[in-house]
């Protein structure tokens, strides 16, 4: 069995120096709570799409990822505790014969079953899955439901939504941000939120730009029949691509921490809140903002 997610997840009042010298307010929407083994976002959008397998009659799950996906070590405990089978298909035949790293090696104790491509075949195959059209995938390797890269789909899209709803008191004073991936978590908060509020995603990845964008609209036609125009994404925080950690963001994490007892995940939840913070000093945000920072995931085991 899948124990329960804590729902609604804590939201906590974050006194800071920089943002209040800005006359802006901040709060962190603990979501790397949400789950002991599904933790922060990988739970919003696998939820959804877990009950689907389910309802559906689906035996296995198949999906995609790097060598430290959090996505993948998400699905590989989730399917494992509902007695379904996993696959996961790694960038990288370069890994397969390598020592396992941590986050891979927890997959597999999972149950989840590995297979290295290299970087074009592993392309090749994301292309083809698709937002739900896996039948070339399923053809190579038996039937499964297919799981995008990152989790984002339509399904993931409306678990996200949920978001929102657990912040009170909404209003046109409030922007709700968090990293962005592959756009569902990003998505899911726009559709969420109610009249005047918006939504600001930070991007992790370098070269992001238009591309992500189309992905968060395309979400939207695919969950919720629409499109929205509250939301937008920074590009100017990346950190300088996928995965990097300067050691300027580094400093800036682990200061973090040190002020607010709250561990900080580096590859995304750290590039949300140095762009926040970067933002808010630089005057982007008008006095009197209230942002609110969805913390997506747990760090990385020392």
């Amino acid at each position: 069995m899948l124990e329960p997610a804590l729902l609604p997840t804590p939201l906590v009042d974050c006194t800071d120096e920089a943002f209040a010298r800005a006359g802006v307010e901040l709060r962190l929407k603990r979501d790397d709570l949400l789950h002991p083994s599904v933790p922060g976002n990988k739970w919003r959008k696998l939820a959804p799409n877990l009950a689907a397998a389910v309802e559906q009659g689906h035996t296995r799950l198949l999906t995609f990822g790097g060598a430290y996906s959090t996505h993948l070590r998400a699905v590989a405990a989730a399917a494992g505790a509902l007695g379904l089978e996993s696959v996961g298909l790694v960038r990288g035949e370069e890994l397969a014969d390598r020592p396992r790293n941590w986050s891979l090696r927890a997959a597999e104790e999972s149950g989840m079953r590995l297979e290295f491509l290299t970087r074009a075949a592993y392309r090749e195959a994301t292309g083809r899955a698709g937002d739900g059209d896996g039948a070339e995938v399923q053809r190579r390797w038996g039937p499964c439901l297919v799981l995008p890269e990152g989790g984002s789909n339509a399904l993931a899209a409306v678990g996200a939504a949920a978001i929102p709803a657990e912040l009170p008191d909404l209003d046109g004073r409030d922007l709700v941000c968090c990293p962005v991936g592959t756009g569902g978590t990003l998505a899911g908060i726009a559709a969420g939120l109610p009249p005047g509020a918006r939504a600001l995603g930070v991007a992790v990845l370098r070269g992001g730009e238009g591309y992500l964008e189309a992905e968060v609209a395309r979400l939207h036609r695919a969950g919720f029949g629409r499109e929205f125009a509250n939301w937008r994404i920074d590009h100017g925080h990346h950190g300088g691509g996928y995965g990097k950690v300067p050691p300027e963001l580094a400093a800036f994490a682990g200061e973090f921490e040190r002020r607010h007892g709250i561990p900080v995940e580096r590859r995304y939840v750290a590039k949300l809140l140095a762009a926040l913070a970067d933002l808010a000093g630089a005057g982007a945000f008008p006095r009197g903002t209230r942002l609110t920072a969805v913390v997506t995931g747990l760090p990385d085991p020392e």
